[in-house]
């Protein structure tokens, strides 16, 4: 019997164990991709290996099934990789998701054990893979498709991005943490933060907090059923 919980430790390694559970796949492949900081050529290897290994399980019949944060709807690689796969693969994305997670057919699980990603865990415990599909499921539902366009603020002159960013600023959270939780730079943040200071009217960063309560940005975040009519600013 293989063991409740593996420790991969190297990129080879984990690749490995991650090809032995996607041969033996037939039913499905969930997957949470955060961005990351990884150079644009590691990410091309990464998915070159990752398309073998998921067009196969399409052509067993299996079904697969991304969450990806709303940054990476305007990447290159994960438009082209939904151009290429054929059968029942479908993406959906979120301002925020968890990190990195693959589950392969609900019996194994592979998170990563640290920040670069060297080292992961195999995990094939019934109740913590189960644990990972609830979570997986319930994101999903929450999830807007790669497809489908995002939902409209109902604020004039804010992206669905600076809304994200108004809420967490509200929350009480520093531009790094933002920025890492939307999976954008602390530059393209800041650059969202100015913007949105410009189009509320806020001098100072006390009086933008003011400005994101009075507007309403600091509650939940528009859906597009929600979202009947834009808002004036007042």
């Amino acid at each position: 019997d293989n063991p409740a919980i593996t420790v991969l430790s190297g990129t080879e390694r984990i690749n490995h164990a991650l090809t032995e559970a996607m041969i033996e796949a037939s039913r499905e492949l969930l997957s949470i991709q955060p961005t990351t900081q990884q150079s644009e050529a590691r990410t091309e290897t990464a998915q070159a290996l990752a398309l073998d290994r998921d067009q196969a399980l399409l052509d067993r019949g299996g079904r697969i099934r991304t969450l990806y944060q709303h940054t990476q709807r305007y990447r290159p690689l994960v438009m082209a990789r939904y151009e290429h796969l054929r059968g029942d693969a479908e993406a959906r994305t979120l301002d925020e998701v968890t990190d990195r997670l693959i589950v392969i057919d609900r019996e194994v699980a592979f998170i990563p054990a640290n920040k670069d990603r060297t080292l992961a865990l195999e995990i094939r415990h019934e109740a913590l893979v189960g644990y990972f599909v609830t979570t997986f499921e319930r994101l999903w539902r929450l999830a807007i498709p790669l497809t489908a366009p995002l939902p409209d603020t109902g604020i004039e002159g804010i992206s669905h991005r600076e809304q994200s960013i108004a809420a967490l600023l509200a929350e009480g959270h520093q531009d790094a943490v933002i920025a890492e939780r939307l999976g954008i730079s602390v530059r393209t943040c800041r650059a969202h933060i100015a913007r949105l200071s410009e189009t509320l009217g806020a001098a100072s960063r006390t009086q933008l907090g003011v400005r994101i309560a009075q507007v309403g940005l600091d509650g939940p975040r528009a859906s597009s059923s929600d979202a009947a009519g834009s808002a004036v600013i007042p």
